[in-house]
Parts: C-alpha cells; sequence; structure tokens
C-alpha cells in the first residue's frame, strides 16, 4: 500500500509538472499570435494604403514570407490543439510511471513531439496553400479568400464534413482516450512517438476541415481562432453533448456557405464574416 501511494504521489507531481509546462506552452503560442497578428494588420494596413493611392505593394512573397507563415500555422496549431490533447498526455504520463518505466517522462514528450508532427505537417501544407492563393491574387494582404463563392464552398464543405461517418469516427477516438491506449499503447520513447503519430492522426482526421474557415476570415483573425479552439474543446472533453455541439456548428457553418453562395451570385461584394 505504501508503494501505491508513493507511486501515486508520484504520479500527481509529474501531472502537475506537466500540465504546468502545456500551460505555459500554450500561453507562450498565444503571446506570439498576437503579436503576429498585430504586424500582420500593420502589414494589410500599409497595403491598403499602396492600393488606395494606386501603387502596387511593394513586398514580395518569396521563401522569407513563406518561412514566416509555416512558423504562424505551426504555432497556431500547437495553441489550438494542444488544450484538447491535455488529458491524453496526462494519462500517457500515468500509465507509463504506474508500469514503472523509467522513460516515464521521455516517452510522454516522445508522444507530444510525435502528436504536434502530424499538425506541424499539416501546417506545411497549410502555408504552402496560403503561398500559392497568394500568388494567384485569390488571398489578399489581409490574408482572407477574395472570393465569395470560393469562401462559400469552403464554409459549405466544413459544415458538411461535420456529419461525415469519418469525422464522428475519429471523433470517437479523440473522445475516448482510454480505449485509444488500450488498442494502441507501446512501450518506450518511440513508442510515445507512435502513439503521438496515431492519435494525431486521429485528431487530424477530426478536425482539420475545422481549419479552413481561417482562410476565409484572415488566417490571424484570433476571435475566430479562439472560437474554433473552443469547439474543438468542445468536441473532444464533452463526450455526451460534444458531437451534437460539432453537428449543430456544422449546420451554422453549411447556412453561412450558402448565403455566400447566394451573394456571389448577386452584385459582387466580399462576404465580411
Amino acid at each position: 500500500m505504501n508503494t501505491a501511494a508513493a507511486v501515486e504521489g508520484v504520479v500527481r507531481r509529474e501531472r502537475l509538472v506537466t500540465g504546468l509546462a502545456l500551460a505555459i506552452t500554450v500561453v507562450v503560442a498565444w503571446a506570439y499570435l498576437v503579436r503576429d497578428a498585430a504586424e500582420m494588420q500593420a502589414m494589410a494596413g500599409e497595403a491598403r494604403m499602396h492600393a488606395a493611392m494606386g501603387m502596387a505593394d511593394p513586398r514580395v512573397w518569396g521563401f522569407r514570407a513563406w518561412l514566416g507563415l509555416f512558423a504562424m500555422w505551426a504555432v497556431m496549431m500547437a495553441a489550438m490543439m494542444l488544450p484538447s490533447a491535455a488529458p491524453v498526455v496526462m494519462l500517457v504520463l500515468g500509465v507509463y510511471r504506474r508500469r514503472n518505466t523509467q522513460q516515464a517522462r521521455t516517452a510522454t514528450l516522445a508522444f507530444i513531439l510525435g502528436y504536434l508532427a502530424v499538425w506541424t505537417g499539416f501546417s506545411l501544407a497549410a502555408s504552402i496553400i496560403q503561398l500559392v492563393l497568394h500568388r494567384a491574387a485569390l488571398v489578399g494582404a489581409d490574408m482572407r479568400l477574395a472570393s465569395n463563392a470560393v469562401s462559400g464552398l469552403l464554409f459549405l464543405a466544413v459544415g458538411i464534413y461535420q456529419w461525415l461517418p469519418i469525422k464522428r469516427a475519429c471523433l470517437t477516438h479523440c473522445q475516448s482516450p482510454l480505449g485509444f491506449l488500450t488498442q494502441h499503447w507501446r512501450e518506450g520513447a518511440r513508442g510515445g512517438v507512435e502513439m503521438g503519430l496515431r492519435h494525431g492522426a486521429f485528431c487530424l482526421g477530426c478536425c482539420w476541415l475545422l481549419m479552413m474557415p481561417l482562410f476565409v476570415v484572415g488566417t490571424m483573425n484570433l476571435i475566430w481562432v479562439a472560437m474554433l479552439t473552443a469547439l474543438v474543446l468542445v468536441e473532444k472533453l464533452a463526450r455526451r453533448r460534444g458531437a451534437l455541439v460539432g453537428r449543430l456548428a456544422g449546420v451554422a457553418m453549411a447556412v453561412w456557405g450558402a448565403y455566400a453562395l447566394f451573394e456571389s451570385a448577386g452584385p459582387s461584394r466580399i462576404l465580411t464574416p
């Protein structure tokens, strides 16, 4: 009993330390996003001023601009997704420690890195897409799509996806950390990476399309970033109500998308969500 109590004490302490580390990481990521958003708003204002004066935007989006976009997306995904992954991380740490694994901290860190690697891959793809859209003049200086029709189709796709079986299947895995570990448990640091990658893949399948509205409302629209983060949290952590909330959000987005398509058929003007 004393040994079991000691192990539980160690687990609680390490969970506290890990939780604080995750919280600090998320706060730092949000601080970075706030600063980056202010800089981008300033640049967008400069671009609008040049346009009003009949001058072309002097900035050229090259490799450095893409690198900045990639960093922004990667940090944003960490800020948005780590809070919802925290219960799984804590469970992984507890299981490793209770099994008297000496590499408990290392394996847990490996799990987190594997999880973030999946979303970093997503960030890579998103930043490339954004660069291509900008060079094709489909995205303005404010990082928003310049077409009502494309914006409407995107919101409509997000709304429909919220009701698809693949969404429900991935969400079920995300809502059941213990069931996930029961099916996919691996030992050691390498096992932690494998589990992190696998859990990240389910999480990506659940949430990747929810990130796409940021192309419509502006990549650095922090109000929307916060709302989407809250939606992801509710979907994953509220087991009974999460799926319902996600589907209702899907209906709202689909209606919004249909309205945008309707607007695009009328006089040309940009819809501002």
